[in-house]
């Protein structure tokens, strides 16, 4: 080759790159843009649409990384470098990677599952890997709670996501229970009423009949009075000829049968809402060596548990004998000696 065809190739070559380095810079910077807005669009849809904070983060974060991989990879193909063993080096060293912090992935995944599921939230009491307190954070690789003595407690994500969690805040009401051990000869009866009279003088302590917080359409139930509900089916369609035209050319008559509809709807799902019996309880539950055991059981709603279950304690115990001259007996063995005994 001559010095003037090897010039002449240099040439080429140079500019070939300077109109595809041009070209890559074009794109990188359309892309750019491109990825900002499509960032921004994401971020307002789940603004809108109220998404939690944390779940909101990693996907906005996710989604910007994924697409600047594509982007970065595009502008080199651009370039002229082989994409292929580019691909295959990212390939393998995420695959040691993934080996390497197996343990990270699946708390990460852990994580995912989690902010996506929602099994508990942040100001929820959860039981769970040995540990119980509060959700004060909700991370993507562990969660943060504290316990009642205010210990701060980091537990990984893949086990809360893969293991039984005990969520206290998820009912609304939670049941206390005592025991309440009283001599033989008491009087059953006496003690009931004293203890019964006790939970009714606490406004915590619910008293009667009410619906299943965790039931169908027990939100609907609660919220009867402030209308009148038609319970009668509702003729939306009829088959004479034009009426489905003239309904819905008139915003009033869909209105009334879309409102008509629903009461029939909300009064169908009250008929599936549960009523609970939240009344005290005091039943004989057990006779044992030296007293007969009472279990008394009241319903309480759920940030009310502990207070109730300390105050009525001592209640109990402070209150119980005054009203009914009830004992509260301690073990105790009777020995009978036989025989003479020895000088």
């Amino acid at each position: 080759m001559s010095f003037d065809e090897l010039m002449n190739q240099l040439v080429s070559n140079c500019v070939k790159f300077a109109i595809n380095l041009a070209i890559a810079i074009l794109v990188f910077y359309v892309g750019k843009f491109v990825i900002t807005r499509l960032y921004r669009f994401v971020g307002s849809i789940l603004l809108r649409r109220r998404v939690d904070p944390s779940l909101t983060t990693f996907v906005l974060s996710t989604i910007k990384i994924i697409l600047y991989f594509i982007l970065i990879v595009t502008v080199i193909g651009i370039l002229g470098i082989e994409t292929s063993s580019f691909l295959a080096l990212f390939a393998s060293a995420g695959v040691a990677i993934g080996m390497a912090l197996s343990g990270t992935l699946q708390n990460f995944a852990g994580g995912v599952l989690i902010l996506l599921l929602k099994p508990y939230k942040v100001g929820d009491y959860i039981e769970a890997q040995g540990y119980a307190g509060t959700v004060s954070e909700i991370q993507i690789f562990h969660t943060l709670i504290s316990t009642p003595d205010n210990k701060a407690i980091i537990i990984p994500n893949g086990g809360l996501s893969t293991s039984s969690i005990n969520n206290w805040s998820r009912r609304e009401y939670r049941r206390v229970s005592w025991t309440v051990s009283i001599s033989y000869g008491d009087n059953v009866e006496a003690a009931r009423k004293a203890l019964l009279d006790i939970f009714a003088s606490d406004p915590r302590v619910m008293q009667g009949k009410d619906t299943d917080p965790a039931a169908p359409g027990a939100d609907i139930a609660r919220d009867t009075k402030s209308r009148d509900i038609d319970s009668q089916p509702v003729e939306v369609m009829s088959r004479k000829p034009g009426l489905f035209y003239r309904l819905f050319h008139n915003k009033r008559k869909v209105k009334d049968a879309i409102d008509k509809w629903k009461s029939t709807r909300d009064a169908n799902l009250r008929g599936l809402v549960a009523t609970v019996d939240y009344s005290p309880k005091v039943v004989v539950d057990q006779l044992a060596d030296s007293s007969v055991n009472l279990s008394a059981r009241a319903w309480v709603k759920t940030p009310d548990y502990w207070g109730v279950y300390y105050d009525l304690n001592e209640r109990i115990y402070t209150e119980l004998p005054k009203a009914a001259g009830i004992s509260f007996p301690f073990p105790q063995m009777d020995v009978h000696v036989t025989g003479n005994a020895p000088s």
